[in-house]
C-alpha cells in the first residue's frame, strides 16, 4: 500500500512506505497512551485537594504518627506532675503552720534501685522525650496469673482515677490549710470579706481551659463578674506593695498584709492607691475593668501565702 502526498510548493509527489506508515501509527499510539496515563493513574495524596479520604481520622492518626499517642499521654503525665508539685508545696506550708518539719523528699534517682523515678514534686520536663521511664516498685509479689498488658482505654481510665484522687486530696488539704490559718497568728490579718459587691465564678480557681488558647491551665484566682466601674475594696488592711499596669494582669493592686500574706486585684479600669500607701479593710482601692489578658469586665482576685496561691473561696466565708 502506498500513500501519495502532493505539495503545492513542489510539483513532485511523495510516497510513504508501509514501514513509515507503521512508525507513524506507533508514535500516535504511544502519545495516546501517555495522555491516558496522565488522567487515569492516581495522583499523589498531596495533590488531591478537597478529596475526602476513605480512612477515618482515627486510623490515619494511628497509622501515620503513632508517636502522637505517646505525646498525649506525656502531656497528661506532665499535668499530673504539676498537680503533685502543688500538693507538695501545700503540704510543706501545712507542716510549717502546724510546727512540724516538712517531709523530706529525695529528688534523685537511686542507682541501686533502677526501677525508681524522681520523688513526687521533682521536675521531669527536661527529660529526653525518647527516654524510657519506669514507675517506682514497692516490695510486693505473688504468683503471676492471667497477665496481660493494659489497653489504651484501661490506661486512660487509670489516669482519670488518679486525677480524681488528686482533686480530692487538693480539696481536703485546702480546707485544712484554711482552718489552720484561721487559728494561727495570721487570723486577724486574713482577707475575709468580698473585694467587690458581685458574685464570683465558683469554678474559676484551679485547673480549667484557658479562654484564649483552649489549653489546660491553672487559674490562680477567683473571678468576679461585674460592670466596668464597679468599686473594688481591700479584703484586709495592709500596705500597697504595687499599683501598676502589667501585660497579663492589666491594672493591678497588690496589698501586703504581713507574714507573707498578699492579695491581688487585677484587670481594673482605674486605680485609687499608690505603692507604699497604707489601706484599711473595706477601703476602695480600684474599679472593675477589662485591662490586660481579659475577655471582659471582671475582677481577678488572688490570695497568696509566701508566693503560693490559696483558694479564695475558703476565706470568703470567714466572719
Amino acid at each position: 500500500m502506498n500513500i501519495i502526498l502532493v505539495s503545492n510548493n513542489m510539483a513532485k509527489a511523495r510516497t510513504l512506505s508501509l514501514l513509515q506508515i507503521s512508525m507513524a501509527l506507533v508514535a500516535i499510539l504511544v502519545v495516546a497512551i501517555l495522555i491516558a496515563m496522565i488522567f487515569i493513574v492516581p495522583q499523589p495524596v498531596h495533590s488531591k485537594q478537597g478529596v475526602k479520604s476513605l480512612i477515618s481520622s482515627h486510623l490515619r492518626f494511628s497509622f501515620n504518627n503513632p508517636q502522637k499517642h505517646l505525646d498525649a499521654y506525656a502531656v497528661q503525665l506532665g499535668e499530673l506532675q504539676a498537680r503533685m508539685m502543688r500538693l507538695d508545696a501545700q503540704s510543706d506550708r501545712l507542716a510549717k503552720l502546724a510546727g512540724e518539719k516538712p517531709l523530706a523528699r529525695d529528688n534523685t534517682t537511686n542507682p541501686a534501685r533502677p526501677n525508681t523515678v524522681p520523688a513526687m514534686g521533682s521536675p521531669i520536663s527536661n527529660a529526653s522525650p525518647n527516654a524510657s521511664v519506669n514507675l517506682p516498685t514497692a516490695n510486693r509479689g505473688g504468683p503471676l496469673v492471667m497477665s496481660q498488658p493494659l489497653t489504651e482505654a484501661e490506661l486512660q481510665s487509670r489516669i482519670a482515677e488518679l486525677v480524681e484522687k488528686i482533686e480530692l486530696s487538693t480539696e481536703f488539704l485546702s480546707n485544712v490549710e484554711a482552718k489552720l490559718l484561721q487559728q494561727s497568728v495570721l487570723k486577724n490579718s486574713l482577707p475575709n470579706i468580698s473585694p467587690v459587691n458581685a458574685a464570683f465564678n465558683s469554678s474559676s480557681f484551679g485547673w480549667r481551659l484557658d479562654p484564649f488558647n483552649g489549653h489546660k491551665a491553672f487559674h490562680e484566682g477567683l473571678d468576679f463578674t461585674a460592670e466596668s466601674g464597679t468599686a473594688i475594696y481591700a479584703a484586709a488592711g495592709g500596705i500597697v506593695a504595687s499599683a501598676e499596669q502589667t501585660p497579663d494582669y492589666g491594672k493591678i493592686v497588690k496589698i501586703d498584709h504581713g507574714s507573707g500574706l498578699e492579695t491581688r486585684y487585677a484587670h481594673a479600669s482605674r486605680l485609687f492607691v499608690k505603692a507604699g500607701e497604707r489601706v484599711q479593710k473595706g477601703q476602695k482601692i480600684a474599679e472593675v475593668g477589662s485591662t490586660g489578658r481579659s475577655t471582659g469586665p471582671h475582677l481577678h482576685y488572688e490570695i497568696r501565702l509566701a508566693g503560693n496561691p490559696l483558694d479564695p473561696r475558703k476565706y470568703l466565708k470567714v466572719n
